[in-house]
């Protein structure tokens, strides 16, 4: 027996999820990750390296608990958004049995996530207008433990439709969880749902400091959630998920200037994407651009393969979606620099 005869069938088959990182490519100008252009400055304490951290640091989850307008224990802090999906499948669902819901084109790593982990995944496709089928995910909610909804969804950028949601929380009540992912809300903050966990023990909502905040690099997300669910995930959660150097650096970005900083970046950012969208309306090769509420663009492109390869010929890394279900000739275009965005207008402007 092989050693790859060895691991679970499912991790045999499975397709590993395709980040930016793993897909890589030639050139200097990266705008295929949805990352930001800035970090921020922040200093370190390496005096307590030595041990281990805090499970939960203290400061991080109190001030993200006073951001997000929430109660500290409403709160969970992890290795990036991605650790608080699979927490909830590992928390929430049996292994060969349960199932979650997605609604494609979506973040790719909830399926991921429940693949790797022997869960089923259930799909119910987003409909002509990008929304999630609410009637179609209420009727299946007896099949399936959690259901995840992406708002502003990742790769079109639209919006949940709250009525819509507040049908499906009163229809999940004792039957399952509605996670929101919000890692792109801070670019459209009176659009968020946090308000509803006050009423609905239902909803979760998925958070990170990797868009708005520029910490990608850091690795920390955070799941919000009554009481109840959050002491679930503490059951599952490794006992050391946020090394202390992160904790310090969220710490620092969750503290009064760090959050001037945050959102003097998201109002630039909203800026260059408002300038980028008027120009790509313009541009004869244009079709559609999509919902502008996170910090990208999703284009299509007549044809896209072209303009894929223009930019990378010009050194300018995007994201292809064309192979996603309805996302034929569709390029996601990062938000960057207005020198990055100079370098893609420089390009949308020759060889028409």
């Amino acid at each position: 027996m092989s050693l790859t005869q060895l691991a679970r069938a499912r991790v045999q088959q499975l397709t590993p999820y395709q980040s930016a990182r793993r897909i890589g490519g030639q050139g200097h100008v990266w705008l295929n990750a949805n990352e930001a252009a800035d970090s921020g400055q922040f200093s370190l304490n390496c005096e307590r390296l030595n041990r281990y951290p805090e499970c939960q640091p203290p400061q991080v989850i109190e001030r993200y608990a006073a951001y997000a307008g929430l109660a500290p224990e409403r709160v969970l802090v992890s290795r990036g958004g991605d650790e608080g999906i699979e927490l909830l499948i590992r928390t929430f669902c049996e292994p060969g049995r349960d199932s979650i819901l997605i609604c494609p084109p979506t973040y790719g790593m909830y399926a991921i996530s429940a693949e790797t982990n022997g869960v089923n995944v259930v799909e119910v496709p987003l409909t002509d207008s990008r929304q999630p089928d609410f009637d179609a995910i209420i009727a299946r909610l007896g099949e399936v433990k959690l259901v995840f909804l992406c708002s502003p969804n990742n790769p079109t950028g639209d919006l949940v439709d709250r009525a819509g949601l507040l049908r499906l929380l009163n229809a999940a009540k004792g039957r399952a969880l509605v996670v929101v992912d919000e890692a792109y809300i801070e670019f459209c903050p009176e659009h968020s749902q946090a308000d509803l966990l006050a009423e609905f023990d239902e909803l979760v909502i998925i958070r990170t400091l990797s868009k708005a905040f520029g910490l990608a690099g850091i690795r920390c997300g955070f799941t919000l959630a009554c009481p109840e669910v959050i002491g679930l995930l503490l059951k599952v959660i490794a006992p050391y998920p946020v090394p202390d150097p992160v904790a310090q650096i969220a710490a620092q970005a969750l503290s009064e200037e760090g959050l001037l900083l945050m959102r003097q970046r998201v109002d630039e950012i909203n800026q260059l994407k408002a300038e980028l969208a008027e120009e790509l309306l313009q541009h004869p090769q244009v079709n559609e651009v999509f919902a502008p509420n996170g910090n990208y663009l999703l284009v299509r492109f007549t044809p896209g393969s072209d303009m894929f390869a223009r930019m990378s010929r010009a050194g300018i890394i995007l994201r292809d979606f064309a192979n996603r279900p309805g996302l034929a000739d569709c390029i996601r275009i990062t938000i960057g620099s207005r020198a990055e965005m100079d370098a893609v207008r420089d390009v949308l402007q020759k060889e028409q």
